[in-house]
Order: C-alpha cells, then sequence, then structure tokens
C-alpha cells in the first residue's frame, strides 16, 4: 500500500524531532514518529492544527490548554506553542516509572520492544496497539531513523541523555526541512534506501571471500564458498534494501547454515535477488514479513554443524525470470548497493577493499583491476583501528583487568606478532594473511621459537589473560602467563636486542614455563600413583 502524500510531508516534516527524542531519551524514533503519525491524523487533527499537540496529551502546559470532547466531554488537552514542545513533552510522558519498568532494559533501536512495553504500561487500551504501531513503522520504514541515530552516536562517540543532547533551536520553532536536518548530521537521504548487513563505521571485515577454498572443517579437501563470512560479534544483520520479502526462516540449528533467513527483492524485469544470512544466533522475522533497508532481521552468532566460530554467512543468488538460480558474488552485489546508497563502506579482506574491485555498476561476473594489497603493518593498524579491533583494544577485561593492564597484554601481543612476521620466511600476502589470523584468533604461533617441541603457541582469551599453549610430542600443556612472565616477555621484546636474540631469549622462556609444566605434571603423576599404592597396601 503507498504512503499518502500527507503522510510523506509528515514524516519529512517531524522525523528530526523524533531523532533528536531519541538522541535525547533513547525512545525509538520510529516508535515517537509513528505514534505521531496515529494520533495526529498525519498532523490534520484539530488538535494537532489548533493546539500543536501531536499525542494527544491531556491536561495544561505553562497554563494552556483547549478543550476537547474524548472519553468524557470537555476535557482539557495541552497547548503548546510549537510541535518541538508537544514532542519533547510526549518524551517526558513515556520517562514515567509505569512505562520504564517494561522498557529501560531494551536498546534505543527496539521499536517492537518499545511498542510492547509502553503497551503493558497502560498507553494504550487497543488489543492491536502494538501490531498498529509496528505497522506504521514497518510500512513507511521508520526503522531506518532509528539506524542512523544509532551510527550516527557511535560514529561521533557521543552518549544518548538530556545533559548531552541539549534541544536544538528548530524543535522549539519552525521545522528545518528533513533533507537539511539529516545532512547538517552527516546522512544523506540516499543511506535510507540501502544498508550494510551489518553495521561499521568504515569496513566489514570479510574472513572468508567468495570461490575456492580449503574446508574449514576438513583442510584436506577443497570447496566452493558460496558467499563470504563477515566478522561479527553479537551484531544485529539488517535488511539491504526497501521492500524486501522474508521468503524462508530457518530456526533447526543442527544444519550446515544454522538459524538463517532469506530475504527477496523483486526486480522490474520479473527477476529477484535473494539475500542468506546464516549462522545466526537470533531471528526477529518471520516468513511473510516485509522488510525495509536497515531492519534488524536477527542477530549474528554460531549456529549450525558447519562453523568454527562467530561469523555471518551472506550468500546471494539471482533467480531469473523463469526461475533459473544462480550464485553471485555478494561483493560485486554489495558494491552495487554502495555505489546506489552513497554508503560509503568497504568489505576488507586481508587489506584489500572487496568492493572496489567491480566496475561501477555492480558487476556480478569480472572484478575490475586488482587493488594494491596493503602491507602487512598497515594491515595491522587498519584492523586495530576499526571496529572489529579483534583484541579488544584498550578495553576492561571481563575478569576485572583494568583498561592499563589489557592494553600492556595487547602491546606485547602486537609487538609478538611484528617479531614474529619479521622472523617468518613468508610472501607479503602470506604475511598479511598471519596478520589477520592472528587477529581474528587472538593467536601467535611461535612454533618457529621452539623447534624442539611440536608446536606452541601464545593467546589472548576473550577476558584478557595470556596464555601459553605447548605441545612436546607426547602432551599437551597450558598455562596462563603471570605478571611477572608478561612483564619478562614485554622486556624481551622491546629490548635493543637483535631480532634472532629476542627469538631465542623468548624460545628459553617458553622451554622453561613447559619444562615446569611437566616436572609439575610428573609429580602429581608420581604422586597420584604412590597415593593409589598406599591404597591398596591398606585394603590388603
Amino acid at each position: 500500500m503507498a504512503k499518502s502524500t500527507s503522510r510523506q510531508q509528515y514524516i519529512d516534516q517531524y522525523a528530526e524531532y523524533a531523532m533528536e527524542q531519541m538522541r535525547r531519551y533513547g525512545i525509538p524514533a520510529s516508535v515517537t514518529l509513528a505514534q505521531g503519525i496515529i494520533e495526529s491524523a498525519n498532523g490534520k487533527s484539530t488538535l494537532a492544527e489548533t493546539a500543536n499537540n501531536h499525542f494527544g496529551v491531556k491536561g495544561t502546559f505553562n497554563g494552556a490548554y483547549v478543550v476537547a470532547n474524548d472519553d468524557k466531554p470537555n476535557e482539557k488537552f495541552k497547548k503548546y506553542d510549537n510541535v518541538g514542545q508537544s514532542y519533547e513533552d510526549h518524551s517526558k510522558v513515556l520517562m514515567a516509572s509505569r512505562y520504564q519498568k517494561y522498557v529501560s532494559s531494551l536498546s534505543p533501536d527496539d521499536y517492537k520492544g518499545w511498542a510492547a512495553g509502553i503497551k503493558k504500561g497502560g498507553y494504550a487500551t487497543d488489543s492491536n496497539y502494538v501490531s498498529t504501531i509496528v505497522g506504521v513503522i514497518e510500512g513507511n520504514n521508520l526503522q531506518k531513523y532509528d539506524q542512523m541515530v544509532m551510527e550516527q552516536m557511535k560514529r561521533e562517540g557521543r552518549q544518548f541523555g538530556v545533559a548531552s543532547n541539549p534541544l536544538s533551536a528548530s524543535s522549539q520553532g519552525t521545522p528545518s526541512t528533513l533533507s537539511t536536518s539529516l545532512r547538517r548530521t552527516g546522512f544523506d537521504l540516499a543511506q535510507g534506501q540501502y544498508s550494510m548487513p551489518v553495521s561499521r563505521d568504515v569496513f566489514m571485515l570479510v574472513t572468508s571471500p567468495y570461490g575456492p577454498r580449503k574446508d574449514p572443517m576438513d583442510r584436506t579437501k577443497t570447496q566452493i564458498h558460496h558467499g563470504i563470512d563477515i566478522k561479527t560479534n553479537s551484531d544485529a544483520v539488517l535488511a539491504t534494501e526497501n521492500n524486501g520479502t522474508i521468503v524462508a526462516v530457518n530456526h533447526n540449528t543442527n544444519t550446515g547454515s544454522g538459524k538463517s533467513v532469506t530475504v527477496e527483492y523483486s526486480r522490474a524485469d520479473g527477476s529477484a535477488t535473494r539475500i542468506q544470512y546464516m549462522h545466526l544466533s537470533h531471528i526477529n522475522v518471520q516468513k511473510g514479513d516485509s522488510v525495509n533497508a536497515g531492519q534488524k532481521l536477527g542477530v549474528s552468532g554460531n549456529t549450525g554443524s558447519r562453523t568454527t566460530g562467530e561469523h555471518l554467512h551472506l550468500g546471494v543468488i539471482n533467480v531469473s525470470a523463469d526461475g533459473k538460480q544462480q550464485w553471485v558474488n555478494p561483493a560485486a552485489y554489495l558494491s552495487e548497493i554502495n555505489q546506489k546508497g552513497n554508503l560509503q563502506k568497504q568489505a576488507q579482506y586481508n587489506g584489500k577493499d572487496l568492493l572496489t574491485q567491480y566496475q561501477a555498476g555492480g558487476s556480478t561476473t569480472m572484478p575490475s583491476q586488482s587493488q594494491e594489497q596493503a602491507s602487512p603493518d598497515d594491515w595491522m593498524s587498519r584492523l586495530m583501528s576499526s571496529d572489529d579491533a579483534a583484541l579488544g583494544y584498550g578495553q576492561t577485561g571481563s575478569n576485572g583487568n583494568d583498561g592499563g593492564l589489557l592494553d600492556s597484554i595487547m602491546k606485547m601481543f602486537m609487538t609478538m606478532l611484528m617479531l614474529t612476521m619479521q622472523m617468518e620466511n613468508k610472501t607479503q600476502e602470506e604475511k598479511v594473511q598471519m596478520v589477520t589470523d592472528a587477529l581474528v584468533n587472538k593467536r601467535i604461533d611461535l612454533s618457529g621459537f621452539t623447534p624442539n617441541l611440536q608446536s606452541s603457541a601464545l593467546t589472548i582469551k576473550q577476558d584478557g589473560t595470556a596464555v601459553l599453549t605447548t605441545d612436546d610430542g607426547k602432551q599437551q600443556y597450558s598455562h596462563e602467563l603471570t605478571t611477572a612472565e608478561q612483564t619478562r616477555l614485554s622486556q624481551i621484546l622491546n629490548s635493543d636486542a637483535d631480532n634472532a636474540t629476542k627469538q631465542q631469549r623468548i624460545g628459553t622462556m617458553v622451554y622453561t614455563i613447559t619444562f615446569a609444566q611437566q616436572a609439575s605434571q610428573n609429580y602429581e603423576q608420581i604422586a597420584t600413583q604412590q597415593q593409589s599404592q598406599e591404597q591398596t597396601i591398606q585394603r590388603k
């Protein structure tokens, strides 16, 4: 059903008001805007036109009111000087404890949760209120304004809240046009029509591209990878275009793809494009739903029998008018919507932006001239400054590590990685791959430092602890580095010694720790055997 001219005009005129309220109070802009549309009849109700009251709020405002019949005859309704005051006052209404006890823990972009929460708080008695609000939001793609605010807050490092986001001059008087207000905050209207499948400031990190690759479940085999793998961390996965239809939903985690969603976009020539999202942890839609660009379809995860860690597998299929299906490199598709929506995003794989490899217009078959690959050092710098900084650099560990201690662990890890790359006799491309593997898996292979061991590696756990694992060919050992050991390792790495000397000293340190582990386990085994023998003698 097409939007009416008056509804679209209302959206264009007041979307920025709703976005401002989201920044101030954390209320989804989509919910506020949908309520304004419904309760003011697209701004044409008597209350809206005579009292600037777009939400039917009763009472007086600075002593001003108008009288109208509602539940009772001649009830007082607040009269505002301008619409901005109405939007601000409406937000204050929703800050009441009767609503907050249901919504305070929700994300500012969880419009479905907010609609259900304020309904529980008694905002409306209509049993269909939630479905009505959600229908208006999704039917008019209002959720894109939630995503715009979320991206802006993240990009600019801003905090939600009244103190951090004072009322703008325009919201207290004549509103600016939507296009002016959005561009003032760095948005382009075309962005509302297209979206990347996950939200990133600059680039998505692709850990496995489209095409032939080693089977991650069996490295002795080769497979055709019909998609790209994008590094995620419990991210919202998003619809990429407007006017999509959910054509398949799988909740079965015992399949290769795990929980998955497929969206289909019809084309004017009778063909269609299907976008597959695999290995999800949660699904927010159901088959038959209509979706628009930026709409949350679910949450990324690690489900399915063919996954080696959390990521989003994105697949793209072109369906011809006569029903024939053909796999397409998702990089080509993403390149196309990136250009159409002026999204200015990248999909980086080992120092190359996969999206720029395709001709303008998003050719699905022939990549353009290959982009020059970044150096290992440059690629490391890009990764560490990205949204996907795989080590959580500078964050507080869940085990209570403070930022300073975790900083030192990360610096040690990065210095160790650089030394490892310098000592390895590998091509630049192989070293770039080493950087990706190390930062994605938080693991550095130290086997080159310890030739007398079958293997050795340094791993940074999710909580920020550094763990040394070794294998002497008979047994594996795992040891969490103490603060003193971390300090010693950092001193070796930061010393003026040449690389060969550093390698020798690190190897000696690894051997020492391993021998201590061996001795400890041998002692425990001997003690256990003696205890067992004593118990046997006592029984006799």
